[in-house]
């Protein structure tokens, strides 16, 4: 039997503008479904360019079973500060739940605030980083790759919030 190839695609190939083509094909069913999948949330898309103030998010959904609010925001590039003031804007700005920031490629010190934000936060907020891929064998059509760079420790959460809860009982004793 012969094998074929992996073959990376770029991104802007497919997508050449983020609003106008990449959130456009993410919001549709059966492709948040695969980034759904992965992540391991049910997501329903409330609207796309959702305004924030003077700001607009590219992806506003909820939790399907909880309604908390999740916002996604797409950069088919190197991660940047720009990008990471965004989505604390947003998270902000909506109150969500849950941020996801799906990025070509991530910057270390961008990974580590990822990471940091999610040590600080309490378990009703939660970062995920996301790195979008696109593989194709041969002449096949290209397909999505959602890589989960940094997402939250539920159980690291949850340990701080007893301690802090123990804590708090304690004092008020």
């Amino acid at each position: 039997m012969e094998l074929g190839k992996l073959q990376q695609v770029d991104l802007r190939e497919i997508w050449p503008h983020e609003a106008n083509d990449f959130s456009k094909w993410l919001a549709k069913k059966e492709n948040m479904e695969i980034l759904c999948e992965e992540i391991g949330l049910e997501i329903q898309i409330i609207s796309t360019e959702a305004s924030v103030g003077s700001f607009a998010v590219d992806i506003l959904g909820e939790e399907t079973n909880t309604g908390k609010k999740i916002i996604i925001e797409n950069q088919l590039e190197t991660t940047n500060h720009d990008h990471l003031g965004k989505i604390i804007t947003y998270a902000s700005g909506l109150e969500a739940s849950y941020i996801i920031w799906i990025f070509k490629t991530i910057r270390d010190e961008h990974r580590r605030a990822i990471d940091w934000l999610n040590e600080v936060t309490d378990s009703e907020v939660n970062f995920f980083a996301i790195q979008m891929e696109l593989w194709k064998i041969g002449d096949s059509s290209p397909a999505p790759k959602f890589n989960i760079i940094s997402s939250p420790n539920d159980w690291a959460k949850a340990v701080r919030q007893s301690q802090s809860s123990d804590s708090m009982s304690e004092n008020n004793v």
